[in-house]
């Protein structure tokens, strides 16, 4: 256990080390300052213990409580791996439930998005919020920049966007799988308030989504195929794929193809063609 402490106190040390106090909301002294990032007193103050207790975690001399590790992540911005590494480090558990930070999309997937630039696609991120997409998948579905940021969920905009079902030749289907993804969701994160509320908003608002909720059906994001009724393309019908990305499990990246030489395939270049045409147009107005 003494080592572990050793250790508790050398990561405590290097991660204060990284911060600088104008990255934690403290002010800046002018003056040069004796060690890198935090002093251990400024970290003290962060997390509301005193100086003399930290120092002594630090330097592995005492045993750190549940509260006091929840203080000194949130002092030290320590992001998933680095609270977990912190709490195995000190024999304590990490199952408490807490306040998660909004999800940014990864950069390797952002750059994926921006090369298909011939295929739709969205990343999905907890709740089947729609964190990312490309220009095609906007000119495919609907274009999620002008759905508020606190709306972008998927699932809630097949329930309450009436043009959804219109676009899906088989809604109901379509929403009724979404659901029993939803609900794999909420399993995944049972304390999640904002799916709570969207999950009450949609109970009150649609009938449909109350019913197939109560009945506690199941799916994952996998693949499948999707028919559309689209007013620029046609009918489409696409194969739809998902990749988890590796660097955030809670992030995956749903592509639609088609298969080289269909009708559909054909469809999907003509809308490519008339989302550029619209987007050169916007920029020409500009």
């Amino acid at each position: 256990m003494s080592s572990n402490r050793n250790e508790l106190g050398a990561f405590l040390k290097a991660r204060r080390a990284e911060l600088s106090p104008r990255a934690v909301g403290l002010p800046d002294s002018s003056g040069p300052r004796r060690v890198a990032g935090l002093r251990r007193e400024e970290v003290a103050r962060l997390a509301a213990i005193s100086t003399d207790y930290y120092t002594r975690l630090e330097q592995g001399r005492l045993p750190a409580s549940a509260p006091v590790l929840e203080a000194l992540a949130e002092a030290l911005h320590l992001d998933e791996d680095q609270r977990r590494y912190l709490f195995g480090l000190a024999g304590k558990d990490t199952a408490k439930p807490r306040r998660r930070t909004l999800q940014k999309v990864q950069p390797q997937l952002r750059r994926v998005l921006d090369d298909l630039t011939s295929t739709p696609a969205v990343v999905l991120g907890r709740r089947m919020d729609v964190i990312a997409w490309n220009p095609l998948a906007a000119a495919l579905i609907i274009d999620f920049g002008t759905v508020p940021e606190k709306h972008r969920n998927y699932v809630r905009i097949l329930f309450t966007d009436p043009m959804m079902r219109t676009l899906y030749a088989d809604w109901k289907g379509v929403a009724r799988t979404a659901v029993a993804q939803l609900r794999m969701e909420a399993a995944k994160y049972p304390d999640d308030p904002r799916l709570t509320a969207l999950v009450g908003e949609l109970s009150v608002r649609d009938a449909d989504f109350r019913t197939w909720w109560a009945a506690h059906q199941v799916a994952s994001l996998s693949v499948g195929n999707k028919v559309l009724n689209h007013p620029i393309a046609g009918e489409l019908s696409l194969d739809w794929d998902t990749l988890t990305a590796s660097t955030d499990p809670d992030q995956q990246l749903v592509v639609w193809t088609a298969e080289v030489g269909s009708p559909t395939h054909d469809g999907l270049r003509i809308l490519a063609s008339w989302a550029a045409e619209r987007r050169h147009a916007a920029k020409s107005t500009d």
